[in-house]
């Protein structure tokens, strides 16, 4: 009897454990359940282009959810989901000089590329809610964005008032 008590006292104790670990989260434990693809592809270029790899990893994650060979309806191609023309010239400015459609399908040059135009991207616009608006969008869409908020007045406000009108 008191070996099966303690038996239980022992599981009882190891299942909290656990469940506390698991409703905690700690860095150990996502890592432990939730291992990042391309690890070392995404931290090479994240240090490499001097960004954050979980910024990098989350762009992956949501454009592709980490499948090398996705394809969106408009054309976007690889983990980073680079359209063509897009990585075209991210070649030509990073001295490529033989690119092809089919290289975006490689995690290494995908990510390569799409480090290098997140960090362009992050230089251009000076913050990471609009670097990350127009690489989902386009940035021809945010410059138009910028200068139409640019353009059109600052709305007021309406004043507010404590007192009621009795």
């Amino acid at each position: 009897m008191k070996r099966l008590l303690g038996l239980g006292l022992v599981a009882t104790v190891l299942f909290g454990g656990v469940a506390y670990v698991h409703l905690v989260q700690p860095g150990w434990w996502a890592r432990l359940w939730h291992p990042l693809p391309y690890k070392q592809i995404v931290l090479g270029h994240a240090k490499n282009y001097d960004l954050d790899p979980a910024l990098l990893a989350a762009v992956i994650y949501q454009e592709s959810r980490f499948r090398p060979r996705a394809r969106s309806d408009s054309g976007a191609l690889g983990l980073m989901q680079l359209m063509p023309d897009t990585a075209k010239g991210i070649a030509v400015h990073t001295g490529g000089t033989r690119f092809e459609v089919a290289d975006l399908y490689n995690p290494e040059i995908n990510v390569r590329y799409g480090a290098w135009y997140l960090r362009h991207l992050l230089n251009k616009y000076g913050n990471e809610r609009m670097a990350l608006a127009a690489y989902n969008a386009g940035q021809q869409n945010v410059d138009h964005w910028l200068r139409r908020a640019r353009a059109s007045p600052s709305p007021r406000l309406a004043p507010t008032s404590t007192a009621s009108s009795n």
